[in-house]
């Protein structure tokens, strides 16, 4: 056999297994796609309940479900007017894609939590309780140090008291910027209060931590260690959607109707 020859083959059976290999792993990726949907759904209703204060973290994938499905009522909501909207279906709605579509995002000139776009509409949650309503569940996202951190802060029903407040999702430094996830920190959150007695943002992360004496200490939450910049990407982003281009309008419109 000549040298060709060989090389010939050797070249039909690489292109060979490399054609069987690529089918095998986009066939795998293709029937994967609807369990990491599902997954990442899961995880995300996780956050939600835990975050809300209604669920452990432990808790099954069944319970999870159902739990969600009984206690949680997702809106989508119009974040200019501030008010709910029929026109999606709440379920099926995702705020982070609509923040890519230009028909439904607009590029941010004053973008502190380093977004660049923000979507005209996304999906909030309440709870109620005996027809009341018992706390507000808001998604939060902005750019850290490494990430963008994607996240829930719930409110108590006077819409101004932190329940809690956790991100499902980011890339910050292990040990540092990623201690946002430690349980420890985010149990600083509950018991805050987010606005001002003129309904404006004010709450902070204090770096050197947090003077209980200090008037503004109900305002204020103790920075990470060793994590500077993810502690005023958080600073950041809360401000952002707290503000008059987040849930701003939304909130005082659920003051006066609720009377709050």
């Amino acid at each position: 056999m000549s040298n060709k020859e060989s090389t010939s083959k050797t070249v039909m059976v690489a292109l060979a297994v490399s054609l069987v290999s690529s089918v095998f792993v986009a066939g795998a990726a293709v029937s994967l796609k609807p369990v990491q949907v599902e997954n990442r759904l899961l995880d995300k209703q996780r956050s939600i309940l835990s975050i809300a204060g209604i669920g452990e973290g432990t808790l099954s994938r069944t319970e999870v479900k159902n739990l969600f499905d009984q206690q949680i009522t997702p809106h989508v909501l119009d974040l200019e007017t501030g008010e709910y909207t029929d026109q999606f279906d709440p379920t099926q709605f995702d705020n982070l894609k609509a923040a890519r579509d230009p028909k439904l995002s607009e590029p941010l000139e004053d973008d502190p939590a380093l977004i660049k776009r923000r979507e005209r509409y996304t999906t909030v949650y309440t709870v109620e309780e005996n027809g009341q309503l018992k706390s507000v569940i808001l998604p939060i996202r902005g750019y850290g140090l490494w990430s963008t951190l994607h996240g829930f802060i719930a409110l108590e029903k006077d819409l101004n008291t932190v329940v809690g407040l956790g991100f499902y999702q980011h890339a910050e430094t292990p040990g540092l910027g990623g201690e946002v996830d430690n349980p420890k920190w985010r149990g600083l959150w509950p018991g805050k209060k987010l606005y001002n007695a003129s309904g404006e943002p004010v709450i902070h992360i204090v770096k050197g931590g947090v003077d209980p004496s200090s008037p503004n200490a109900e305002h204020q939450v103790d920075a990470l260690a060793g994590a500077t910049l993810t502690s005023k990407g958080v600073d950041r982003l809360l401000q952002f959607w707290l503000g008059e281009q987040g849930f701003g309008p939304y909130l005082a419109k659920l003051r006066a109707q609720e009377g709050v």
